[in-house]
């Protein structure tokens, strides 16, 4: 497979013609509800045979297939760098990195639990199964997830309980000040959360509490110590949900000492997005530096073995007044390109930033900017899991629709079975 960027004046057909493809296997590969194409857009042609076109060079078909130019020269006899147009190479298969996998899932009906389920099973190790709330007195809300952990056994994917400070409206940091700052109600959250894995056949919990304040920095690592002190003994995995620092000086970040949780859980899911999001200006939702950024400040506290890089499988649309916000909502991959093709209008990139971006203009006349992932962006990411060598990767969350990402991680990754 290799990526291809739509040109103006693209049809599948002439994108069918050129590769020696069929137009429906290009449309069922990347989830294309009609025949319809907008400039900008990346799509996935499931070949591993690509046709030589005017101004292709070597250097720009290993960078399409992330397949280096010595191996396509390799595998093809070539052996200087000129190329003919109509050549045929062959894409031979990339060595695959072994990973464990984590992304979050929330239940739903019982078909769409099926769908989610059976379709993503084979390129994970754990579901997050999202999500049960911490009450002020130590008690967990109550979730109907019996068959959607079942359905995950079934398939071999071990279901991380995933344990949350929200509440109706926000994440409470009010909330987590009061169980961190009073040992009663701490060890009795302990031993409910032992109790719920027990109970309801998870392998493991997933702690994911957000705006922990500085003043409670210490005291979250403690709890996370205590917690797997209580669960190990069973058997049971203690992770954790992070937000993505590049230092310790962000003041927002404080509360989260990367050291301390390090030492703490078995592993962390670092939620590598939402640099810009609905509250913020336009822009990047996961610029690739910054990742990488927060992968090298990660490793002077934690192992390698212990990271697991958190992907974005969305983005957001800003509804604008002039250079001011007015709201912003997170939108599918899907449906952020399904909006350029409605608005016919052209999808950017920045090779900064390694994100997709367009603007428009609604119904209305309101301007509207758009900022997404896309199928470069997360080949990206992927491939800085394997770069640094790190535990694995997974995203928030399963049901936003991403068609191509499951190829995508087929062709970088092998995924390592817990059960």
């Amino acid at each position: 497979m290799f990526i291809y960027v739509v040109k103006s004046g693209d049809s599948l057909f002439s994108i069918s013609l050129k590769y020696q493809v069929s137009q429906e296997s290009i449309r069922m590969v990347n989830g294309l509800q009609t025949f319809q194409l907008v400039p900008g857009q990346d799509l996935i042609i499931p070949s591993n045979i690509y046709i030589v076109q005017p101004n292709d060079s070597l250097y720009s078909i290993a960078k399409a297939s992330f397949i280096s130019s010595r191996t396509i020269k390799l595998y093809n006899n070539i052996t200087s760098n000129s190329l003919q147009v109509g050549m045929q190479l062959y894409l031979p298969p990339r060595p695959t990195y072994t990973v464990e996998a984590l992304s979050y899932i929330t239940p739903s009906t019982p078909n769409k639990n099926q769908f989610l389920v059976q379709n993503s099973a084979d390129l994970h190790t754990y579901f997050g199964i999202f999500n049960y709330q911490i009450r002020d007195d130590g008690s967990l809300s109550s979730l109907d997830d019996q068959p959607i952990v079942q359905l995950a056994k079934h398939y071999r994917v071990a279901p991380l309980a995933v344990i949350t400070n929200l509440t109706s409206t926000e994440f409470s940091k009010t909330l987590t000040q009061k169980m961190l700052n009073s040992p009663i109600i701490k060890d009795k959250l302990i031993e409910n959360i032992y109790n719920l894995l027990k109970q309801k056949g998870y392998v493991g919990v997933n702690i994911d509490f957000e705006r922990v304040g500085e003043e409670e920095r210490d005291l979250y690592s403690g709890f996370l110590y205590s917690l797997k002190k209580r669960l190990k003994p069973e058997g049971y995995i203690t992770s954790v949900a992070i937000p993505a620092k590049t230092n310790d000086t962000t003041p927002w970040l404080l509360g989260y000492d990367y050291g301390g949780i390090g030492a703490a859980v078995d592993f962390a899911f670092i939620m590598a997005y939402d640099w810009h999001e609905a509250s913020s200006p336009p822009g990047p939702v996961a610029p690739i530096k910054e990742i990488e950024k927060t992968i090298q400040y990660s490793l002077n506290y934690m192992k390698r073995n212990q990271i697991v890089l958190g992907f974005a499988r969305y983005g957001y649309n800003w509804t604008m007044s002039g250079d001011k916000v007015l709201h912003a909502v997170g939108i599918s991959i899907s449906k952020a390109v399904n909006l350029a093709m409605k608005y016919q209008v052209p999808i950017k990139f920045s090779t900064e930033y390694q994100q997709s971006f367009f603007s428009y203009r609604d119904e209305k006349g309101q301007k509207h900017i758009v900022w997404f992932e896309d199928i470069r962006g997360k080949a990206k990411k992927l491939e800085l899991v394997e770069k640094y060598k790190l535990r694995g990767g997974g995203a928030w969350q399963l049901g936003l629709e991403f068609p191509q990402s499951h190829l995508l991680a087929k062709k970088f990754f092998t995924i390592k079975k817990r059960i």
